[in-house]
């Protein structure tokens, strides 16, 4: 017998903005560096993802995103 999903609620969303993040000042993380150098080859922005943190560099790539 299996139980019934229907009572149960859609899990809350684990996204957190950057900037209150625990983590966030360290240095950003290589799958970050390496994201934001692919999407600045895309755009005019000069980007040095060495200089940024995470919290910065989580915000950079949803800002070249758009």
């Amino acid at each position: 017998m299996s139980e019934s999903n229907a009572n149960s609620q859609p899990a809350a969303s684990a996204e957190k903005d950057p900037a209150d993040w625990v983590t966030g000042d360290e240095p950003a993380t290589g799958a970050q560096k390496s994201y934001l150098e692919t999407l600045a080859r895309n755009t005019d922005e000069d980007v040095d993802p060495d200089e940024l943190t995470k919290a910065e560099a989580s915000q950079k790539i949803d800002d070249l995103k758009n």
